[in-house]
């Protein structure tokens, strides 16, 4: 049964490009490291809600765009796995400092999740 990890994201939209490029090589990672799949999806139609919506859930500010994004896995167990080696690569090193980050990492929403349906 596949499990995903989902993202929602706030990025500046002048460090898009940075976020871009932090993403693209991240993906590279987690996919070496056996991720079967990995997406970023960057905000289109994403207004803000009265009570939630995307923009709330982040605190978005005028200046920021949402990115959602999700890493798919064989299970959580293959997910633990991949990421105990992908904390490990020396090419992530540098992006894991939180002054680096194109994105205020505090606001970052993430979880885990099994499968409900697939049609």
């Amino acid at each position: 049964m596949a499990y995903v990890d989902g993202f929602v994201v706030p990025v500046p939209k002048k460090k898009l490009k940075s976020y871009r490029s932090l993403a693209k090589t991240a993906g590279k990672v987690l996919r070496d490291h056996g991720a079967l799949e990995f997406r970023e999806w960057v905000a289109d139609d994403v207004k803000v809600g009265k009570r939630t919506s995307f923009p709330r859930s982040v605190k978005l500010k005028p200046t920021e765009t949402v990115i959602f994004s999700w890493i798919v896995y064989k299970s959580r167990a293959h997910r633990d796995r991949v990421n105990a080696k992908v904390m490990k690569d020396p090419r992530l090193a540098k992006m894991m400092n939180p002054q680096a980050m194109p994105f205020d990492g505090k606001r970052m929403i993430f979880g885990g999740f099994n499968l409900l349906i697939e049609t």
